[in-house]
């Protein structure tokens, strides 16, 4: 009560006292609060190792939620020494009793594409898949677009561009804009669909209005092309100049700038002027908000 504020004004210190006392009495609910409390800071001092201490009591319970916190403790070295093989044996546990995140870490373990930054569990992409599938029959959005991933590239599984359009059509309509970047390809390239460039414009909308860099630079490829759209070089200038400050220097980044500048080239300085002023403009939209 005194957590939520439910009947009577919000205390976390209070709270804190009263988890103690139940956590003290080995209840697993109460050292799972209690850990949270001391890893967020909210009503104690912030305390990774604190804060590991509850986990493990509530996960030694069998806490799935606890057993998850406990195994990204270890993946990130907060509060316990970093361990990824401790933390693949909590995800585990957790995911064991179906915890989505954990189902999804623990196939992210396995994934070979992250060999050269976690270890912990041997590379296996079928094992990947697995976790994955599991996660994302969930709901779990990141999961999804791994699992379209896999399938798109044959990795785990035999190739299927359409399955993979199915994972990452379920992640895009969460708001993902990885999946919906990724959903606008298919359309684009008639990978896994048909071939819809009017529906490609559509998804590479969607990611490129929240701002991800890739579906703009793809965005002013169709305009300045005229596939699914009337061509229209204004756009076309907007959304390489948006896809070129966003994207990482390197080879993508200067290849949106020379696009960009190749569509300058076909423009009056007055289109010019108004496709700079509405990227100077432009603003992001928020993306749906998903649960966990």
């Amino acid at each position: 009560m005194y957590y939520n504020g439910a009947g009577i004004l919000r205390d976390d210190a209070e709270a804190a006292v009263w988890y103690r006392k139940a956590a003290d009495q080995e209840h697993a609910q109460a050292q799972f609060q209690l850990g949270f409390m001391c890893y967020v800071g909210r009503g104690v001092p912030q305390n990774y190792a604190e804060a590991a201490t509850w986990y493990r009591k509530a996960a030694d319970q069998e806490h799935a939620q606890a057993q998850f916190q406990l195994g990204f403790m270890y993946y990130a070295g907060w509060g316990v020494p970093q361990d990824y093989a401790e933390a693949a044996t909590w995800y585990r546990k957790a995911a064991a009793q179906g915890d989505a995140e954990a189902q999804y870490r623990l196939g992210g373990m396995y994934d070979s594409r992250r060999y050269d930054y976690v270890q912990g569990v041997p590379q296996d992409d079928a094992e990947a898949v697995t976790w994955y599938c599991k996660a994302a029959e969930q709901g779990h959005a990141q999961a999804q677009i791994s699992l379209g991933f896999m399938y798109e590239m044959g990795r785990g599984v035999f190739q299927n561009y359409a399955e993979a359009v199915t994972w990452y059509r379920k992640a895009a309509e969460q708001g993902k804009t990885e999946a919906q970047y990724y959903l606008g390809v298919a359309y684009d390239k008639g990978r896994g669909v048909f071939q819809n460039y009017a529906e490609a414009v559509t998804w590479y909308h969607k990611a490129a209005d929240q701002g991800d860099a890739q579906a703009q630079y793809s965005l002013g490829v169709i305009y300045d092309t005229g596939r699914g759209v009337p061509r229209d070089y204004v756009q076309a200038h907007m959304w390489h100049n948006l896809a070129a400050s966003r994207l990482p220097a390197g080879p993508e980044q200067e290849e949106a700038a020379k696009t960009r500048n190749a569509v300058a080239a076909k423009m009056t300085l007055a289109q010019i002027a108004e496709a700079q002023r509405l990227a100077r403009e432009w603003k992001p939209t928020a993306p749906p908000q998903t649960p966990r």
